[in-house]
């Protein structure tokens, strides 16, 4: 049986899907991108800013399963300019501390909104 997690704490679908899904003992995060989710205004004063969101709303997601960011497994990245790779990265990195998850990070056309980041996430629960 799944499971819908739905939060305050992360923006509101912007289409027919749901935040974040848990089937058995994993738990499939939909991309976030830099909608802070009390304002619902974008934040892209910086391509770090902008991470720093994505990962609060990734946090947020986390949270409501009960979960941390220990408990990711694999993360999607998608930039629309490969350039912002190092500075994605640094950001990406700090909410980790160890025993980091798979990962991917592919430069795409265009992202939800035009915003320069997406993120995606499976996590163990």
């Amino acid at each position: 049986m799944k499971k819908i997690i739905n939060t305050t704490h992360a923006p509101a679908p912007i289409g027919p899907y749901s935040q974040a899904v848990i089937i058995g003992n994993i738990m499939f995060a939909s991309g976030q991108i830099a909608i802070n989710p009390l304002t619902a205004e974008l934040v892209t004063s910086s391509i770090q800013e902008e991470t720093h969101q994505v990962m609060k709303n990734i946090k947020g997601l986390l949270d409501e399963a009960g979960i941390s960011f220990s408990n990711i497994v694999k993360t999607s990245i998608f930039l629309k300019d490969m350039n912002d790779f190092a500075a994605v990265n640094e950001v990406y990195g700090s909410y980790f501390t160890a025993d980091y998850p798979a990962r991917e990070t592919v430069q795409v056309s265009r992202l939800p909104k035009d915003v320069n980041v997406e993120i995606s996430v499976i996590a163990s629960v």
